[in-house]
């Protein structure tokens, strides 16, 4: 069997159709690639054209106004990634006059590009022969060839991508790339596997072993921190409410929610009192919290679980910055406040 051409003889029958794949434009590429990481294809495909549409070009993007960019980004999550674009727009226009990296080297320039994405690109846009390595990358090369070596190790990035480069012989490197994605997301899944139908199956070490289901092997272990947040959603007497910025390097940095107090455990309906003590609020000019919510709304990030509580406090007077409900909707807020608007402050 010659194991590229069974691979890009599946690609050419199942390979699906999206925006970015119908050009090699740098520019939609790394679009495409920073939209997706970390994020589902049918999630990523809206905000890739949503994004398109109000940026057509490098230039469009780094001219815009961060808290434009995190709007359009909103409930993508990692908005690291959202802030890293736009820097490496800015420096593309300012430092490169205007013209996109054309090779793997200058791509890991840009800002939150690493070797992954810069090999992405560089096949595809440029037929540079680098290997891409991602989770479906890993996964189908471990089970077909009996990889024990844990993915998250140190040595794993080289070794897999020595591996892929062996294996891209006499194709376009671009095409070989998403093809070994593309078989990964949709033929050598993490669950749900369709070995019996895979055109690999006679000679994956995985199948015929039986160890499908414990490759490719993790060493570490995720450890999850569990945060306990509670908003004060401020109402005064002429139904205006208060949002401020986050600041500093933490989650959500420069997305806008109401006042935060984090507590260190989970409060009770009855102890609202409290938070007004947190925040040393006048006690005359607010009243006692009233929990909004039945039960604590869980946020899931990548290593951390948020138990989130709202609270509406009815004031005296006007907040500081106070903002009727329409402004609350044209600010970047993360998917979690944005719920809440959603169901709490209707058009």
């Amino acid at each position: 069997m010659n194991w590229t051409k069974t691979l890009m003889a599946w690609y050419a029958e199942n390979k699906r159709n999206f925006p970015w794949r119908d050009s090699k434009d740098a520019y939609h590429v790394w679009l495409s690639e920073i939209i997706l990481q970390q994020t589902r294809v049918q999630q990523g495909l809206p905000y890739f054209l949503k994004f398109i549409e109000a940026f057509p070009s490098v230039s469009d993007l780094a001219n815009a106004p961060e808290e434009q960019v995190l709007k359009l980004w909103q409930g993508l999550g990692y908005y690291s990634r959202a802030r890293n674009l736009l820097f490496s727009a800015q420096w593309i226009v300012e430092q490169n006059d205007g013209q996109f990296p054309e090779n793997h080297k200058e791509l890991l320039q840009l800002k939150g590009v690493g070797d992954y994405t810069a090999s992405a690109i560089a096949s595809i846009c440029f037929e540079e022969p680098q290997a891409v390595v991602d989770g479906n990358v890993y996964r189908f090369l471990s089970r077909y060839f009996g990889i024990e070596l844990p993915i998250d190790s140190s040595p794993a990035h080289t070794f897999f991508k020595n591996k892929a480069m062996g294996l891209m012989v006499d194709v376009s490197p671009g095409d070989f790339n998403q093809a070994m994605m593309e078989f990964g997301a949709l033929q050598c899944t993490p669950k749900r596997t369709s070995c019996h139908s895979c055109p690999f199956a006679t000679s994956c070490i995985a199948f015929q072993q039986g160890k499908v289901d414990q490759l490719p092997v993790k060493s570490k272990k995720t450890k999850v921190r569990k945060r306990y947040f509670n908003y004060l959603v401020l109402s005064s007497p002429t139904g205006k409410t208060q949002l401020t910025q986050r600041k500093g390097k933490g989650i959500w940095q420069n997305l806008y929610e109401f006042p935060l107090i984090e507590s260190e455990r989970l409060l009770k309906r009855n102890e609202g009192n409290k938070l007004t003590a947190f925040a040393n609020w006048d006690s005359a000019q607010y009243n006692s919290p009233r929990l909004l919510n039945v039960s604590p709304i869980k946020h899931l990030l990548s290593h951390q679980q948020l138990l989130v509580n709202f609270w509406a406090v009815e004031t005296q007077s006007e907040p500081q910055n106070a903002l009727v409900s329409s402004d609350l909707k044209a600010l970047p807020v993360p998917v979690v406040i944005a719920d809440f608007i959603e169901k709490h402050y209707p058009d």
